[in-house]
């Protein structure tokens, strides 16, 4: 059995509210996994095009208050 199946196995043995506790943690790890990301495509470089592109919209006003 792989380390996924038997964590997939334990999952389904926690109560609802272990289960609801479970869920909060995983969304917050998640979420720090995410914003990791972003902060090192950032660094990278790799969204230098797309905040030109934005800036380069709303100059023609193509962009609006939201």
């Amino acid at each position: 059995m792989t380390k996924l199946e038997e964590l997939e196995q334990e999952i389904k043995k926690l109560s609802r509210e272990e289960l609801r506790s479970f869920r909060r943690w995983f969304l917050e790890q998640e979420a720090e996994e995410w914003d990791g990301q972003i902060e090192e495509d950032a660094q990278a470089g790799k969204l230098d095009k797309l905040a030109d592109n934005a800036l380069r919209d709303h100059v023609a006003g193509k962009s609006r208050i939201l």
